[in-house]
């Protein structure tokens, strides 16, 4: 204060474009950085361990409600593993669960390669078992050695046939394959219960919906005493086989070039609608041989209810294995023991529906795993200027509009 006048405050100096166009007063003074999630639209696959920890985090999801329902998480699991991997008898049935889920998985597997979305599995399951059993019905009088080829051969044209609808639908109709091959399950469910409630009932069956038993040559042989048949030697050998043609032959290569980018394709010659054709006769085929297995090697007959829903499962199979053919067994033995360990359960009081409530989580988490992985954290300035967090690698972006990463 001089001479009783207040000294008046310095003014604080503005920037405006005209005093400062290079804008470095305004950055300044800006409230700071912003950040923002996108998607990385050129992230097409996740890391390894997503599905690994897509299936811890939904065991633990699961052990959860266990917890609610007043048993302990860890003895529940325990008892799962023990009634699946335990004892022999518990290992051969999760054998036997497991040789359905890997036919079909690797159907699934060989269709999700060229990025053709087959979820029909379950209805190309079912036409095969209607197809092996038409020939137990139809051809009474065969030499006996000759049936399992023929009901092999009947499974796999069967599932074939039933698979290839999606395929030419998309092809000659643009009709998208996720909802046709779903139609499809149910006609064919519907079409199995037509023929084991109608004129294939066995009148001996005391009304049971079911055709009659087959003679031990319509049987698939089984193993040591156990009920693990020669259905384990076809999965084993298309696994072998689907493991053999993606790597070393050059269909496997346009395989790979198809389901990698469709334009890089086509630019290479590939013809494209023949090939996805072809993918949807052979992923049917493989669910078909599939159902065949199931109606020789275990059941011995068509009856309602033969899929506890193992073309479905198939599904999550092939993605928590990445579509590889050593993951696609170690998968379908994990899933064929979840449905053995979900019997074994039910002595604690936990109906053996447990094993589809954690089936279904592992498949919502492995869903929600495969998107977070394809996230981007951004980081802007109010003028439009970005970072990117992308790989750990803070960079500048000025002006551009995608996300670095």
């Amino acid at each position: 204060m001089k001479g009783g006048t207040p000294q008046s405050a310095a003014p604080i100096p503005q920037t405006s474009a005209a005093t400062d166009p290079t804008g470095q007063g305004r950055r300044r003074h800006s409230k700071g950085r912003r950040f923002r999630v996108v998607i990385d639209p050129a992230k097409t696959s996740s890391p390894w361990w997503i599905p690994v920890a897509s299936a811890v985090a939904a065991l633990v999801f699961c052990g959860l409600l266990i917890a609610a329902s007043g048993l302990k998480p860890l003895a529940v699991y325990a008892a799962m593993f023990q009634g699946a991997f335990g004892t022999a008898y518990g290992l051969g049935e999760t054998w036997v669960k497991a040789i359905p889920l890997l036919l079909c998985g690797i159907g699934v597997a060989l269709a999700y390669r060229i990025a053709f979305w087959n979820i029909g599995a379950e209805g190309q399951f079912l036409a095969g078992a209607i197809g092996a059993t038409a020939v137990t019905i139809y051809l009474p009088h065969v030499p006996g050695p000759a049936y399992i080829p023929l009901m092999f051969a009947a499974g796999a044209l069967a599932g074939a046939l039933w698979g290839v609808v999606p395929g030419v639908l998309r092809v000659y109709l643009r009709v998208n394959e996720l909802i046709s091959s779903l139609m499809l399950n149910y006609i064919a469910a519907l079409l199995l219960d037509d023929f084991v409630f109608g004129p294939w009932k066995d009148p001996m069956g005391f009304n049971f919906p079911g055709t009659p038993m087959f003679t031990p040559d319509e049987q698939l042989m089984t193993f040591g005493g156990s009920r693990v048949h020669l259905g384990l030697v076809f999965a084993l050998a298309a696994t072998l086989i689907y493991g053999l043609v993606l790597g070393y032959t050059r269909w496997g290569y346009e395989l790979r070039v198809l389901g990698a980018s469709l334009e890089v394709a086509r630019y290479g010659g590939i013809s494209i609608g023949r090939t996805i054709l072809v993918v949807a006769l052979f992923s049917g085929a493989l669910s078909g041989i599939a159902g065949m297995a199931e109606v020789s090697g275990v059941a011995h007959r068509l009856m309602y209810g033969i899929s506890p829903g193992y073309g479905y499962t198939a599904i999550i199979v092939a993605w928590i294995a990445r579509l590889h053919p050593v993951g696609l067994v170690v998968a379908s033995l994990f899933f064929g023991g979840i449905i053995v360990g979900g019997y074994a359960v039910q002595t604690m009081g936990l109906p053996a529906s447990m094993s589809l409530m954690i089936q279904g989580a592992i498949l919502l988490f492995l869903i929600g795993g495969e998107m977070i992985s394809r996230l981007r954290i951004v980081m802007e300035e109010p003028e439009g200027h970005r970072i990117s967090s992308g790989d750990g690698v803070a960079a500048l972006d000025k002006g551009g509009d995608g996300a670095w990463g």
